[in-house]
């Protein structure tokens, strides 16, 4: 390759790595969270008025506090951990107004799968287009989720982001700080 053959193309990856980078963008803490709109498992754990409903909305959570988890994939050893540690402490978030939603790149299917076989009391949404992980900034070069959270206020204001989770301990890390900070 000729040497300005070559530098055009570094300057043009570097050109689609930084368009890349700013599209999956984290959104601002203290502003409106994006907008979810999604097929989810489970609704009727936590809107038993819409227990037969198919898809899930942010809109849908107005009034609760929300925890938003992304994992990258069903069924793997750390996603398995981190899902069953909000799973058993769904009770203590629910004291405090806060739901608790897990979201990753998977099926419905597979997300259905999980929630049977982890007995998951919470729904599971299916981003399989990658829309609403990419408006996260959780989208990640393999096209699956970051292992992010995101806590969301109960008018829907995003108040907290987390981008280095420990699956053992962070349901723990994210109960206390919805218990100072989002505590009526």
């Amino acid at each position: 390759m000729c040497k300005p053959c070559l530098v055009l193309s570094l300057v043009f990856a570097l050109v689609s790595l930084a368009h890349a980078a700013q599209e999956n963008r984290l959104p601002e803490v203290d502003k409106p969270a994006p907008a979810i709109d999604l097929p989810a498992t489970s609704i009727g754990s936590i809107l038993p008025d819409k227990k037969e409903a198919k898809r899930l909305t942010l809109k849908d959570l107005k009034g609760k506090n929300v925890v938003l988890f992304f994992y990258p994939r069903a069924m793997t050893k750390g996603c398995t951990i981190e899902s069953c540690g909000f799973r058993d402490r769904v009770e203590k978030f629910a004291e405090v107004n806060t739901v608790i939603l897990g979201i990753s790149t998977d099926t419905l299917d597979l997300q259905e799968q999980f929630t049977k076989k982890e007995k998951l009391n919470f729904p599971l949404l299916a981003d399989s287009e990658k829309q609403v992980t990419r408006a996260y900034g959780a989208l990640n070069a393999r096209g699956s989720a970051n292992r992010y959270t995101f806590v969301i206020d109960d008018k829907g204001i995003l108040r907290k982001v987390y981008t280095k989770v420990s699956p053992a301990s962070h349901p723990d890390e994210v109960l206390e700080f919805v218990k100072e900070h989002l505590k009526k």
